[in-house]
């Protein structure tokens, strides 16, 4: 009797819940309406095409299609690390994503705490519009500058090196530059708005934290360092975790447009690489092999990160 009477009080409770969400649902239709454009973007331009993944494991023929392309199992992952100039390709690609990480992924968090410290509202929005602007340029743009900027004839900076009685460099026409000048011009035109989120989490501390440290004497860097950047490190792991599981995805045409015959032995990475392979010599189950290969490995990095960002700071994506 007993048992059937918890029973009953679980089929109603289950019952109250989904009335609860029904009507909670429906009181906000109209943010759930919004959110429909969203949701199938995502559905058909993001897990849809996850079962396009498939000819990875075979010799996929266009006009054949998926059902009728012959199955090779592993072979194009065989094909890949067998490549000549494979690793080299993707040994650019780890030290690429580390340089950016370890010097892109601070920097909106040091330009965030900057701005921060302007009082002037008036300069502070003229500054952070002067910092966001470079993020609306396409890169071909951004390319441009770059190629102005270091010219070995023309360039501001070989003039200033000239200057010191130094002889131009050409810095594009030089392997040994290639991954600066990428990871330059990317904190040049993303870390303005980057600070975006940073600034949003500023805003949010309480002021009242900041005036008992000032009663207390704290100087303004001991307060970045006990307040500020403690108040911080939810939204900075946060972000961490989302920037490495991008790790092997730089961008194709952030250094696409950087590349020529003389910088290309270090500048070649994944993406590159699965364009010209990919589509240029149409090779889609080799590519399609490689893009995995990229997607496993960034999915690996996010559950390692996520597993030991719980552990010693509290915070994870899930």
């Amino acid at each position: 009797m007993a048992s059937k009477i918890q029973a009953s009080d679980r089929i109603s409770y289950k019952a109250m819940t989904r009335a609860s969400l029904s009507s909670y649902m429906w009181k906000y239709k109209t943010l759930y309406f919004i959110t429909l454009p969203a949701i199938a973007y995502f559905i058909i331009f993001k897990y849809i095409p996850l079962f396009g993944s498939v000819i990875a494991f075979q010799n996929y023929n266009i006009f054949q299609g998926i059902s009728g392309s012959k199955w090779v199992g592993l072979a194009h992952f065989k094909r890949m690390f067998e490549h000549y100039d494979f690793l080299n390709i993707l040994n650019n690609t780890l030290l690429i994503g580390l340089y950016d990480l370890v010097f892109a992924f601070p920097a909106p968090i040091i330009l965030a705490l900057l701005l921060n410290e302007l009082r002037i509202v008036f300069y502070k929005r003229i500054l952070q519009t002067i910092v966001y602007m470079p993020h609306f340029l396409s890169w071909v743009i951004v390319s441009g500058i770059a190629i102005g900027i270091l010219s070995p004839s023309t360039g501001i900076v070989n003039q200033f090196i000239s200057w010191l009685g130094h002889e131009p460099v050409y810095f594009l026409g030089e392997e040994s530059y290639i991954r600066l000048v990428l990871i330059g011009s990317g904190i040049w035109r993303d870390s303005g708005y980057g600070t975006i989120i940073y600034l949003a989490a500023l805003a949010g501390i309480n002021p009242d934290l900041y005036e008992a440290a000032e009663v207390d004497g704290a100087s303004r860097w001991r307060q970045t360092l006990s307040i500020t950047l403690p108040s911080l490190m939810p939204t900075i792991m946060i972000m961490f975790l989302l920037h490495i599981g991008k790790f092997l995805d730089f961008g194709f045409e952030r250094v696409y447009v950087f590349l020529n015959p003389l910088n290309i032995n270090n500048g070649e990475i994944l993406d590159t690489y699965i364009y010209k392979a990919g589509l240029q010599s149409q090779q889609y189950s080799y590519t399609t092999a490689i893009g995995l290969f990229k997607s496993v490995v960034g999915l690996l990095l996010i559950v390692i990160g996520n597993v030991l960002s719980k552990k010693t700071t509290g915070e994870s994506l899930y």
